[in-house]
């Protein structure tokens, strides 16, 4: 008789790992999420968060969660559907909609959930989903929950694309969607080329903004904005962890579309809502993204100093416009030892090993903070290529 439990039990790679003191992940945070934090009784410069705009650690922002932590608690318990929604949501999806250029808005407790959210609600069975390949975990998710047929296209690549749209029915509804900055490798989406392609062949358009809000665009309003493309994109989602400094996620559009999606979207009228320290702490964070959007360029020019000092130093990167700057490291083994390393000489990065990536194409995966110093950058780099260097020729 099977045991369900059979592949636990044989599962071994975390355990080898730990064994053979390369194993990269789970490291312990005793402090706030910042440009330097301490780890597990060391001090680290952070260049492995998704703090773009450096405003987990910011008074007003701490402060907000606080007082409306007093105010209403520690949770909501229940539904935004039925008794859990506040004011506060209210409050923070009106501003959130203005900010985007868009009619509506309404929140998720999770980035992740949103995703799963709104491509379920709006894609059917009789819909088409086409959606790059390089996309999200959280919308390979959503496709599927939403029982529409999914049509990968390659990475980027806008005649598979075409080529995909041509062939599909006109009797099916359709939706590209498509990661604005894609998370691992940094890339933006080819956004004007899509929405021209949406237009020509009658399909909607949704952007995942995650890696996109407080990152792209003069305002940080993200990937749509960056292209002046606010009112050709039909559908944008994103999330607060990452430049609002909280845990939770949206969407907006017009009205119409968003209000089908409260009604019909299981993620979301099956889910308690956001917390309130969650939701005050997102809302003070956009009110400082709208008072100083100077944070997006010092963040912009931060991430370029660091790119340009990385090529500068002879390691090979991936080449983006983003604060996502992936270090070639081509195989797993290499990667995790040189992550660990890293965070011994106290530098925090990200492993991205198979299958995040192919095999041979490893990476190390640093993305930056509007609020980073030059002065720590270049600490980081020449702790990178001091590593690096050592581990060359390490066999596999």
């Amino acid at each position: 008789m099977m045991d369900l439990f059979k592949k636990c039990y044989a599962y071994d790679t975390a355990k080898k790992a730990r064994e053979a003191g390369y194993y990269p992940y789970f490291h312990e945070l005793t402090s706030k999420q910042d440009t330097i934090v301490h780890m597990e009784g060391k001090e680290m410069i952070m260049i492995g968060s998704n703090n773009y705009l450096g405003l987990t650690s910011h008074p007003e922002v701490i402060q907000a969660s606080v007082d409306a932590t007093l105010k209403y608690g520690t949770g909501v318990s229940g539904s935004r559907f039925l008794n859990g929604t506040l004011n506060l949501h209210k409050e923070f999806e009106h501003e959130l909609a203005a900010f985007l250029n868009k009619e509506d808005c309404t929140i998720f407790g999770t980035g992740f959930q949103s995703n799963l959210g709104i491509i379920s609600a709006i894609a059917g069975r009789n819909d088409l989903i086409f959606s790059d390949k390089e996309n999200h975990a959280s919308i390979y998710d959503g496709t599927r929950l939403s029982y529409a047929e999914t049509i990968r296209y390659e990475h980027g690549d806008m005649k598979d694309l075409e080529e995909k749209l041509s062939k599909a029915p006109d009797t099916k509804g359709k939706l590209i969607v498509t990661d604005g900055v894609f998370s691992m490798s940094g890339d933006i989406a080819k956004l004007p080329e899509i929405v021209q392609l949406a237009k020509k062949y009658g399909a909607r358009v949704m952007v995942d903004d995650a890696h996109g809000l407080g990152v792209m665009g003069k305002n940080g309003r993200g990937t749509a904005e960056h292209f002046g493309l606010e009112k050709e994109v039909d559908i944008i989602m994103g999330t607060f962890s990452k430049s609002l400094a909280s845990i939770g996620g949206y969407v907006v559009a017009e009205h119409d579309v968003v209000d089908f999606i409260r009604h019909n979207s299981r993620p979301y009228i099956f889910s308690a809502a956001m917390t309130p320290a969650s939701t005050a702490a997102a809302l003070a964070a956009l009110r400082i993204l709208k008072r100083e959007p100077e944070r997006v360029q010092a963040l912009a020019d931060i991430s370029e100093y660091m790119r340009q000092g990385l090529k500068a130093r002879g390691l090979k990167i991936k080449d983006s416009k983003t604060p996502i700057i992936p270090i070639f490291t081509y195989m797993p083994l290499r990667t995790m030892i040189a992550c660990n390393q890293l965070f011994e000489h106290g530098v925090y990065v990200n492993p991205v090993v198979p299958p995040a990536t192919p095999i041979g194409e490893c990476l190390i995966r640093t993305s930056y903070t509007a609020t980073h110093t030059k002065e720590q950058m270049d600490i980081a780099m020449n702790k990178i290529v001091e590593v690096l260097k050592s581990l060359e020729g390490l066999e596999e």
